[in-house]
C-alpha cells in the first residue's frame, strides 16, 4: 500500500511507494568512464592564470602551496558589479542580475569526490565556507548565500577534476528558503519549539530513521524525503546560522559527511549526488526586527540527494514527489555499510 507523508517543516508531500519499492542494487547506475572516449584535461591545471583567486588558505610554510582555493566561476549566473535597481514592468518584477557566483576548489588533487578528501581537509573546506558567508554579509545589496555542491562520477561531465563547490549570494531569499523559514515559524508559533530540535528528539528516540551520531551532529534518512536515500545532516546544539558553527565542532561535521558519502560510494557504487546548506538568511529588512523569531525557530543543516531517480511529469505538474525506497530501508542498508573512518 503506497503512502502519503507530509514533511514537517515546508509541507510537502511525498508518496512513498510500496508497489515500486526497489532494493538498493537496483538503483544503481552504471558510469562508463573508459579513458580512450575522455578526456582527463582539467581547466583549472591546464589554465589556471584564468582564474582569479578571491581568497585561499595556504601552507604557512610554503605560500605557493594551497588548501582550499576561492575563483569566481567562468559561467557565472550572477555579478558583483552593480546595483540591484528593482523595478516593476507592468505586473513583472525585474531587477539587475547583482550576487556573486564563486567556485570552492577543495583540494590540489585531482580528488572529484568529497568522500575521499581527508578529514582535515574537509575541515578546511568549512572554514573557507564560513570566511566567505561572513564576508559576503557584509555587502548590504545581498540577502542570502546559498553553498551547494553537484558530484558526478562521470568525469567526461567534469571540466574541473578537482572536488568543488558553489558559492551563490543572492539579492533575494529563494523560494525553498522562504518555505523552510514559514514552516518553521508557524510550528515554533504553536508549539514554543524549533521544528527541527524536535527532529533530532524524536529520531534519536525511534531510532528507525537515524543513520549516524556523534557528540554534535546526526545524520537521519529524511522521513519525507524525495529522493531515495535522501538525508540531512543536523548539528545537535539550535543555531541558525552555519557560520556561527564553532569551529572546533567542524571535525565532527568533517567526519559524519564523509561517513555518509562514504557510504553512498560504497554502497550504491559511486552515485551523483547533490549537497546543499541551507543557513538563515541574512537579518535585513523585517527579518532585522526584534519581533522576528528567527533565531529561535530556524536550524541550519545540509540536505544530501544522490542522484538515482528522475523527476517527470507527475512531479512537475502535481508538487508531489514519488520515492520507491521507504527512508526507513534506506537507513537500514546504510547503517549497515561499514566505512571504517
Amino acid at each position: 500500500m503506497p503512502e502519503l507523508r507530509r514533511d514537517p517543516v515546508v509541507g510537502r508531500w511525498v508518496i512513498i511507494s510500496q508497489e515500486r519499492s526497489k532494493r538498493p542494487k537496483d538503483l544503481i547506475v552504471e558510469i562508463n568512464n573508459d579513458s580512450a572516449n575522455v578526456s582527463p584535461a582539467c581547466d583549472f591545471c591546464d589554465n589556471r592564470n584564468e582564474y582569479k583567486e578571491i581568497v585561499s588558505l595556504r601552507d604557512p610554510n610554503n605560500k605557493e602551496k594551497f588548501y582550499v582555493m576561492v575563483v569566481p566561476r567562468k559561467n557565472h549566473l550572477l555579478k558583483i558589479e552593480g546595483e540591484v535597481n528593482r523595478k516593476g514592468r507592468g505586473l513583472y518584477d525585474i531587477m539587475e542580475g547583482v550576487g556573486a557566483h564563486e567556485l570552492v576548489i577543495e583540494t590540489p588533487e585531482h580528488t572529484l569526490n568529497m568522500a575521499d578528501l581527508p578529514l582535515e581537509q574537509i575541515d578546511k573546506v568549512f572554514s573557507v565556507f564560513t570566511m566567505r558567508i561572513k564576508e559576503l554579509s557584509t555587502d548590504n545589496r545581498l540577502k542570502y548565500v546559498m553553498i551547494y555542491k553537484n558530484y558526478t562520477p562521470d568525469i567526461s561531465k567534469n571540466t574541473i577534476l578537482h572536488s568543488r563547490s558553489n558559492i551563490m549570494a543572492m539579492p533575494v531569499n529563494p523560494k525553498r528558503v522562504k518555505e523552510k523559514l514559514a514552516g518553521a515559524k508557524k510550528y515554533y508559533e504553536y508549539h514554543e519549539r524549533c521544528v527541527f530540535c524536535d527532529i533530532i528528539r524524536q529520531e534519536k528516540e525511534m531510532g528507525v530513521r537515524l543513520i549516524e551520531e556523534n557528540d554534535d551532529f546526526v545524520a537521519i534518512s529524511a522521513f519525507a524525503g524525495r529522493f531515495p536515500f535522501e538525508m540531512t545532516i543536523l548539528p545537535k546544539a539550535h543555531n541558525a546560522d552555519f557560520h556561527h558553527c564553532p569551529p572546533e565542532k567542524f571535525r565532527n561535521l568533517s567526519a559524519i559527511l564523509k561517513s555518509v558519502l562514504l557510504k553512498l560510494k560504497v554502497g550504491l557504487n559511486d552515485p551523483a549526488y547533490s549537497i546543499v546548506l541551507f543557513s538563515a538568511p541574512f537579518r535585513r529588512g523585517y527579518l532585522s526586527r526584534p519581533s522576528s523569531s528567527l533565531n529561535e525557530d530556524f536550524h541550519w543543516h545540509i540536505e544530501i540527494m544522490p542522484q538515482l531517480t528522475r523527476t517527470a511529469g507527475f512531479e512537475w505538474g502535481s508538487g508531489f514527489y514519488i520515492n520507491p525506497m521507504p527512508p526507513e530501508d534506506a537507513a537500514e542498508f546504510l547503517k549497515n555499510i561499514e566505512v571504517g573512518l
